[in-house]
Protein backbone atom coordinates (compact mmCIF):
# COMPACT_ATOMS: atom_id res chain seq x y z
CA UNK A 1 0.00 0.00 0.00
CA UNK A 2 2.97 2.16 0.73
CA UNK A 3 4.63 1.59 -2.41
CA UNK A 4 1.50 2.62 -4.33
CA UNK A 5 1.02 5.66 -2.43
CA UNK A 6 4.83 6.57 -3.50
CA UNK A 7 4.62 5.30 -6.95
CA UNK A 8 1.33 8.28 -7.37
CA UNK A 9 3.03 11.09 -5.53
CA UNK A 10 6.34 10.91 -7.54
CA UNK A 11 4.96 11.38 -10.67
CA UNK A 12 2.26 14.22 -9.91
CA UNK A 13 2.59 15.88 -13.70
CA UNK A 14 2.35 13.19 -16.29
CA UNK A 15 -1.44 13.99 -16.66
CA UNK A 16 -0.53 17.55 -16.79
CA UNK A 17 1.78 16.65 -19.85
CA UNK A 18 -0.55 14.13 -21.43
CA UNK A 19 -0.01 13.63 -25.18
CA UNK A 20 -3.82 12.97 -25.54
CA UNK A 21 -4.68 16.26 -23.86
CA UNK A 22 -2.95 18.09 -25.57
CA UNK A 23 -3.96 17.14 -28.82
CA UNK A 24 -7.75 17.55 -27.56
CA UNK A 25 -6.68 21.21 -26.64
CA UNK A 26 -4.24 22.10 -29.45
CA UNK A 27 -4.78 19.40 -32.13
CA UNK A 28 -2.04 16.70 -33.51
CA UNK A 29 0.45 19.14 -34.47
CA UNK A 30 0.83 23.32 -33.39
CA UNK A 31 3.41 25.59 -32.53
CA UNK A 32 2.89 29.35 -31.30
CA UNK A 33 4.32 32.35 -30.22
CA UNK A 34 3.13 33.71 -27.51
CA UNK A 35 2.74 37.75 -26.40
CA UNK A 36 0.57 38.45 -23.43
CA UNK A 37 -1.97 36.79 -21.62
CA UNK A 38 -4.60 34.28 -21.01
CA UNK A 39 -3.84 33.98 -24.56
CA UNK A 40 -1.98 35.26 -26.49
CA UNK A 41 -0.41 34.38 -29.48
CA UNK A 42 1.20 34.77 -33.24
CA UNK A 43 1.09 31.06 -34.79
CA UNK A 44 3.37 30.99 -38.42
CA UNK A 45 2.75 28.28 -40.70
CA UNK A 46 3.04 24.61 -39.23
CA UNK A 47 5.46 23.99 -41.58
CA UNK A 48 7.72 26.98 -40.60
CA UNK A 49 7.20 26.79 -36.76
CA UNK A 50 7.15 23.07 -36.13
CA UNK A 51 10.33 21.62 -34.76
CA UNK A 52 11.84 18.66 -32.93
CA UNK A 53 11.41 19.16 -29.52
CA UNK A 54 13.74 17.44 -26.95
CA UNK A 55 12.84 14.95 -24.87
CA UNK A 56 13.20 16.28 -21.41
CA UNK A 57 11.12 16.82 -18.50
CA UNK A 58 10.50 20.84 -17.71
CA UNK A 59 10.50 22.34 -13.92
CA UNK A 60 7.62 24.76 -13.02
CA UNK A 61 9.10 27.53 -10.95
CA UNK A 62 8.85 31.06 -9.92
CA UNK A 63 11.56 33.96 -10.10
CA UNK A 64 12.80 34.42 -6.44
CA UNK A 65 15.25 37.29 -7.78
CA UNK A 66 16.07 39.98 -10.10
CA UNK A 67 18.64 37.86 -12.53
CA UNK A 68 15.80 35.07 -13.13
CA UNK A 69 13.44 37.91 -13.88
CA UNK A 70 15.80 38.73 -16.81
CA UNK A 71 15.99 35.32 -17.77
CA UNK A 72 12.10 35.92 -18.23
CA UNK A 73 12.91 39.22 -20.03
CA UNK A 74 15.56 37.87 -22.02
CA UNK A 75 13.50 34.92 -23.53
CA UNK A 76 10.55 37.70 -24.09
CA UNK A 77 13.37 39.69 -26.08
CA UNK A 78 14.16 36.86 -28.24
CA UNK A 79 11.02 35.91 -28.99
CA UNK A 80 9.18 39.68 -29.21
CA UNK A 81 11.68 41.56 -31.01
CA UNK A 82 13.95 39.20 -32.79
CA UNK A 83 11.43 37.06 -34.20
CA UNK A 84 8.17 38.93 -34.18
CA UNK A 85 9.82 42.24 -34.92
CA UNK A 86 7.55 43.90 -32.06
CA UNK A 87 8.97 47.43 -31.34
CA UNK A 88 10.05 47.02 -27.54
CA UNK A 89 12.33 49.78 -25.85
CA UNK A 90 16.05 49.89 -26.52
CA UNK A 91 17.87 47.32 -23.77
CA UNK A 92 21.50 47.04 -23.66
CA UNK A 93 20.77 43.74 -22.43
CA UNK A 94 18.41 42.34 -25.15
CA UNK A 95 15.95 42.46 -21.78
CA UNK A 96 12.02 42.76 -22.62
CA UNK A 97 11.11 45.30 -19.78
CA UNK A 98 8.76 47.48 -19.18
CA UNK A 99 7.04 49.10 -15.61
CA UNK A 100 4.51 46.64 -14.75
CA UNK A 101 7.61 43.49 -14.00
CA UNK A 102 8.55 45.00 -10.79
CA UNK A 103 4.51 44.19 -9.83
CA UNK A 104 4.21 41.41 -11.33
CA UNK A 105 5.01 37.27 -10.24
CA UNK A 106 7.18 35.72 -13.15
CA UNK A 107 6.63 31.98 -13.84
CA UNK A 108 9.31 30.24 -15.53
CA UNK A 109 9.27 26.76 -16.93
CA UNK A 110 12.88 25.55 -17.06
CA UNK A 111 14.32 22.40 -19.26
CA UNK A 112 14.87 19.62 -16.60
CA UNK A 113 18.53 19.18 -17.96
CA UNK A 114 20.08 22.39 -18.67
CA UNK A 115 17.85 24.27 -16.71
CA UNK A 116 17.20 26.80 -19.39
CA UNK A 117 14.00 29.12 -18.83
CA UNK A 118 12.13 27.89 -22.24
CA UNK A 119 8.29 29.32 -20.93
CA UNK A 120 7.51 32.21 -19.09
CA UNK A 121 4.24 33.91 -18.03
CA UNK A 122 3.96 37.23 -15.85
CA UNK A 123 1.10 37.12 -13.80
CA UNK A 124 0.00 40.53 -11.99
CA UNK A 125 -1.90 40.20 -8.55
CA UNK A 126 -4.70 41.99 -7.36
CA UNK A 127 -3.09 43.72 -4.35
CA UNK A 128 -0.39 44.54 -6.42
CA UNK A 129 -2.22 45.95 -10.02
CA UNK A 130 -3.96 48.22 -7.36
CA UNK A 131 -0.32 49.51 -6.25
CA UNK A 132 0.65 50.54 -9.73
CA UNK A 133 -3.05 52.02 -10.34
CA UNK A 134 -4.02 49.72 -13.45
CA UNK A 135 -3.88 46.56 -15.73
CA UNK A 136 -1.90 46.22 -18.68
CA UNK A 137 -4.99 45.41 -20.25
CA UNK A 138 -6.39 49.34 -19.29
CA UNK A 139 -4.27 50.63 -21.79
CA UNK A 140 -5.85 48.91 -24.84
CA UNK A 141 -9.34 48.49 -23.79
CA UNK A 142 -12.06 50.73 -21.84
CA UNK A 143 -12.66 48.12 -18.57
CA UNK A 144 -15.41 49.81 -16.58
CA UNK A 145 -17.43 46.71 -17.14
CA UNK A 146 -14.75 44.64 -15.46
CA UNK A 147 -13.92 46.55 -12.30
CA UNK A 148 -15.91 44.98 -9.70
CA UNK A 149 -14.19 41.48 -10.65
CA UNK A 150 -10.66 43.64 -9.95
CA UNK A 151 -10.17 41.93 -6.36
CA UNK A 152 -10.43 38.51 -7.38
CA UNK A 153 -8.82 38.48 -11.06
CA UNK A 154 -4.94 38.06 -11.93
CA UNK A 155 -4.11 39.82 -15.52
CA UNK A 156 -1.51 37.43 -16.80
CA UNK A 157 1.07 38.92 -20.16
CA UNK A 158 4.34 38.54 -21.44
CA UNK A 159 4.02 34.51 -22.35
CA UNK A 160 5.87 33.01 -24.80
CA UNK A 161 7.36 29.90 -25.48
CA UNK A 162 11.42 29.20 -27.10
CA UNK A 163 11.44 28.23 -30.58
CA UNK A 164 13.19 24.80 -29.64
CA UNK A 165 10.54 24.10 -27.33
CA UNK A 166 6.80 24.79 -28.71
CA UNK A 167 4.99 21.42 -27.86
CA UNK A 168 1.76 20.83 -25.60
CA UNK A 169 4.37 19.74 -22.40
CA UNK A 170 5.59 23.37 -22.67
CA UNK A 171 2.33 24.99 -22.25
CA UNK A 172 0.79 22.09 -20.03
CA UNK A 173 3.31 22.75 -17.30
CA UNK A 174 2.46 27.13 -17.73
CA UNK A 175 -1.03 25.91 -17.75
CA UNK A 176 0.01 23.78 -14.43
CA UNK A 177 1.88 26.23 -12.75
CA UNK A 178 -1.08 29.55 -13.03
CA UNK A 179 -3.27 26.71 -11.49
CA UNK A 180 -1.47 26.19 -8.57
CA UNK A 181 -0.90 30.05 -8.15
CA UNK A 182 -4.42 30.87 -8.58
CA UNK A 183 -5.39 28.04 -5.85
CA UNK A 184 -2.53 28.95 -3.40
CA UNK A 185 -3.51 32.43 -3.41
CA UNK A 186 -7.40 32.03 -3.87
CA UNK A 187 -8.17 33.74 -7.15
CA UNK A 188 -11.12 33.26 -9.45
CA UNK A 189 -10.20 34.70 -12.40
CA UNK A 190 -7.55 35.35 -15.41
CA UNK A 191 -7.46 38.38 -17.75
CA UNK A 192 -5.32 38.74 -20.48
CA UNK A 193 -5.16 39.46 -24.38
CA UNK A 194 -5.06 36.77 -27.26
CA UNK A 195 -2.75 38.21 -29.68
CA UNK A 196 -3.61 37.47 -33.67
CA UNK A 197 -1.01 38.48 -36.08
CA UNK A 198 -2.10 40.97 -39.24
CA UNK A 199 0.62 40.01 -41.69
CA UNK A 200 -2.65 40.20 -44.01
CA UNK A 201 -3.42 43.01 -43.10
CA UNK A 202 -6.49 42.22 -40.19
CA UNK A 203 -8.53 40.06 -42.72
CA UNK A 204 -7.95 36.99 -40.60
CA UNK A 205 -8.02 38.57 -37.26
CA UNK A 206 -11.63 39.87 -38.57
CA UNK A 207 -12.59 36.78 -40.02
CA UNK A 208 -11.85 34.65 -36.84
CA UNK A 209 -13.62 37.28 -34.44
CA UNK A 210 -16.69 37.16 -36.53
CA UNK A 211 -16.79 33.14 -36.49
CA UNK A 212 -16.60 33.10 -32.75
CA UNK A 213 -20.09 31.86 -31.48
CA UNK A 214 -22.26 32.93 -28.66
CA UNK A 215 -20.86 30.40 -26.32
CA UNK A 216 -17.80 31.80 -26.91
CA UNK A 217 -18.55 34.77 -25.94
CA UNK A 218 -18.55 36.39 -22.03
CA UNK A 219 -21.76 37.55 -21.34
CA UNK A 220 -22.49 41.31 -21.90
CA UNK A 221 -22.14 42.83 -18.78
CA UNK A 222 -18.27 41.38 -18.53
CA UNK A 223 -17.55 43.04 -22.35
CA UNK A 224 -14.84 45.35 -22.93
CA UNK A 225 -14.41 48.43 -25.53
CA UNK A 226 -11.07 48.37 -27.58
CA UNK A 227 -9.38 52.01 -27.31
CA UNK A 228 -8.03 51.80 -31.01
CA UNK A 229 -10.66 49.52 -32.73
CA UNK A 230 -9.62 47.19 -35.22
CA UNK A 231 -11.54 48.44 -38.30
CA UNK A 232 -14.08 45.51 -39.08
CA UNK A 233 -15.92 47.32 -41.50
CA UNK A 234 -13.42 47.86 -44.05
CA UNK A 235 -11.59 44.28 -43.88
CA UNK A 236 -12.86 41.10 -45.32
CA UNK A 237 -14.13 39.18 -42.27
CA UNK A 238 -15.83 36.64 -43.81
CA UNK A 239 -13.28 34.27 -44.83
CA UNK A 240 -13.12 30.71 -43.37
CA UNK A 241 -10.47 30.88 -40.72
CA UNK A 242 -9.27 28.29 -38.20
CA UNK A 243 -8.20 29.54 -34.45
CA UNK A 244 -4.65 29.69 -33.81
CA UNK A 245 -4.31 26.72 -31.84
CA UNK A 246 -3.10 27.85 -28.30
CA UNK A 247 -6.77 29.98 -28.77
CA UNK A 248 -8.36 27.47 -29.88
CA UNK A 249 -6.91 25.42 -26.65
CA UNK A 250 -8.10 28.55 -24.50
CA UNK A 251 -11.59 28.09 -25.84
CA UNK A 252 -11.86 24.58 -25.35
CA UNK A 253 -10.72 25.05 -21.89
CA UNK A 254 -13.60 27.36 -21.09
CA UNK A 255 -12.49 30.70 -21.55
CA UNK A 256 -14.55 33.54 -22.91
CA UNK A 257 -13.62 36.45 -25.40
CA UNK A 258 -14.49 39.78 -23.69
CA UNK A 259 -14.22 42.29 -26.76
CA UNK A 260 -14.49 42.84 -30.53
CA UNK A 261 -10.28 43.40 -31.66
CA UNK A 262 -7.82 45.87 -30.92
CA UNK A 263 -5.03 46.78 -33.04
CA UNK A 264 -1.42 47.05 -30.84
CA UNK A 265 0.81 48.55 -33.06
CA UNK A 266 3.87 48.56 -31.33
CA UNK A 267 3.53 44.30 -31.91
CA UNK A 268 0.86 44.50 -35.16
CA UNK A 269 -1.32 42.16 -33.70
CA UNK A 270 -5.09 42.23 -33.11
CA UNK A 271 -5.79 41.97 -29.38
CA UNK A 272 -9.12 40.00 -27.76
CA UNK A 273 -9.50 40.47 -24.36
CA UNK A 274 -10.11 36.68 -22.83
CA UNK A 275 -11.06 35.58 -19.80
CA UNK A 276 -10.89 32.57 -17.65
CA UNK A 277 -12.81 31.64 -14.97
CA UNK A 278 -12.07 28.71 -12.63
CA UNK A 279 -15.23 27.84 -12.34
CA UNK A 280 -15.81 27.57 -15.72
CA UNK A 281 -13.30 24.79 -16.67
CA UNK A 282 -14.76 22.71 -19.11
CA UNK A 283 -14.80 19.46 -16.76
CA UNK A 284 -13.17 17.29 -19.23
CA UNK A 285 -9.70 19.00 -18.45
CA UNK A 286 -10.26 20.50 -14.81
CA UNK A 287 -8.54 17.71 -13.13
CA UNK A 288 -5.63 17.67 -15.24
CA UNK A 289 -5.13 21.79 -14.23
CA UNK A 290 -6.65 21.94 -11.24
CA UNK A 291 -6.77 18.12 -9.69
CA UNK A 292 -10.16 17.77 -9.79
Amino acid sequence: MRKKQKKAKANPLKKLFSKKVAKKLFGKKFALKTRTELTSHEVAPIDQQVKKVKKAGFLITWASNADEIKEAQRLRYKVFAEEMGAHLPANPENLDVDEFDAYCDHLLIRDQETLKVVGTYRVLPPHKAQEIGRLYSDAEFDLVRLNHLRPKMVELGRSCVHADYRSGAVIMSLWSGLAQYMQKHGYEIMLGCASIPMADGGHFAASLYNSLGNDQMAPIENHAFPRLPLPLDRLNGGLEVEPPPLIKGYLKLGAKICSAPAWDPDFNTADLLTMLRLSDINPRYAKHFLGL
